[in-house]
């Protein structure tokens, strides 16, 4: 794949700056009715620490349809209308002044799940902090695959667990999107990994790495595994609390999911009200965690362009590989989500913008 030169990157930045506007997919209404539809948007201005992307691709999460319902509202904040998506890869052509480590013409991958959305559109205010340089091996659609799930399981297994080689590992819904990833990452980590999926994707884990898979069509997890030092919350329901169980004595769970708890508030600096509501949202897994002497916490992933840059590496080194569902074209990003909202996709949902 041919890169692009800074004097071409120049060229594309007055190009459409004459053009003024772009087409983004955007929300807006919080609720049933979100009105998502393609629209024509302003080009964002970028501030001094920000890139300029022309995006190329734009990965879906199901973090992108919840933000509509306005689950997080209190969390991240956003102007309606919003533009949607998180996750994206594209070509740099604009710098802020106060940008070092990037230039026009460079190729980077980012997620922007900190400021609510922003990816599904032709181009895209980034943070410097946020982005990193793209694999060199992979294609801007894989490329904009990996930064949401790439980074929820780094900073799950590396931060909050700080997994160690010979533990066990139960990732839930190892066929999705976040399980393709967390699978090859805890691996990669030297874990012992245990996860659910149905008949039709057994082969599909098990080429991924997984160790143990129950086929939860025939199986309830909880009657199979035990003595897992962590849980990964991929999953709604009651799985949180029948994943207590199967925990030994000191695990943890860290869940991606919710109920958010009092720790997340205090994390994220929010006044005692949200602190004290939180907590009463967490209460019930927290008793039931803490009769069974294991933890639970909730995580809020966060963007970062140096854990990024490790993932990078991992990719390009073959040590991880992306698993793509399905690719939908940019006049279809609104299926493309509801595509995703079934729950049936094995990997990831990319959207091609360009």
């Amino acid at each position: 794949m041919k890169r692009i030169k800074p004097w071409q990157a120049s060229i594309l930045v007055r190009r459409h700056w004459n053009q003024s506007v772009m087409k983004a997919l955007t929300f807006e209404n919080y609720g049933k009715s979100p009105e998502i539809a393609i629209t024509h948007v302003p080009i964002p201005a970028i501030k001094p620490d920000e890139l300029l992307v022309e995006v190329h691709a734009a990965g879906l999460n199901p973090i992108d349809n919840m933000i509509t319902t306005g689950a997080f509202k209190t969390v991240v904040k956003l102007q309606l209308p919003a533009i949607m998506g998180s996750d994206l890869a594209g070509v740099v052509i604009q710098v802020g002044s106060a940008v070092t480590r990037f230039k026009a013409g460079d190729a980077v991958f980012a997620s922007l799940f900190e400021l609510g959305g922003g990816a599904i559109a032709e181009f895209a205010a980034v943070p410097e902090h946020a982005a990193a340089r793209k694999p060199a091996n992979l294609d801007f659609v894989q490329a904009a695959s990996i930064p949401m799930v790439g980074l929820t399981s780094w900073q799950a297994f590396k931060e909050r667990a700080s997994l160690q080689s010979g533990q066990k590992v139960f990732i839930p819904a190892g066929a999705g999107g976040i399980g393709t990833f967390a699978i090859q990452l805890a691996k990669h980590l030297g874990a012992e990994v245990a996860t659910t999926t149905s008949t039709g994707n057994m082969a599909l884990v098990r080429s991924l790495g997984a160790d143990e898979v129950v086929n939860y069509q025939e199986q309830a997890f909880e009657q199979v595994l035990h003595d897992v030092d962590l849980v990964l919350g991929t999953t709604r329901g009651d799985d949180l609390a029948r994943a207590v169980g199967i925990l030994k004595p000191g695990g943890r769970i860290v869940s991606l999911v919710g109920p958010l708890d009092a720790s997340f508030a205090k994390a994220r600096r929010m006044n005692a009200f949200f602190t004290f509501v939180f907590g009463l949202m967490s209460r019930r897994i927290t008793r039931l965690a803490r009769k069974k002497n294991v933890s639970y916490s909730f995580l809020f992933v966060r963007a970062d362009g140096a854990q990024l840059g490790e993932i990078a590496r991992l990719l390009e080194r073959g040590q991880i590989t992306p698993v793509i569902d399905r690719v939908f074209a940019f006049e279809q990003a609104r299926e493309g989500l509801e595509y995703l909202g079934q729950g049936r996709a094995k990997g990831k949902v990319v959207v091609k913008i360009k």
